[in-house]
């Protein structure tokens, strides 16, 4: 799935903060980086964070004719 880069920096941005906060990492990090939002990038770029996206245009319309 390709994200707009708003999609993209709201992703990377929950995973910094979640990170911070003390959740633990999923990749393994390279040797002195220590910085949430670079490890929520390197995350991001390895496809490892476990949030789903989702567009208006993807929700249906429940429709109940009976």
């Amino acid at each position: 799935m390709r994200y707009t880069r708003f999609e993209k920096a709201r992703i990377i941005g929950a995973r910094a903060l979640q990170i911070s906060m003390g959740a633990p990492i999923l990749i393994k990090v390279p040797k002195g980086v220590i910085d949430p939002v670079q490890i929520a990038m390197l995350e991001f770029e390895e496809g490892a964070i476990p949030i789903t996206v989702i567009r208006k245009s993807d929700i249906k319309p429940k429709v109940d004719w009976e």
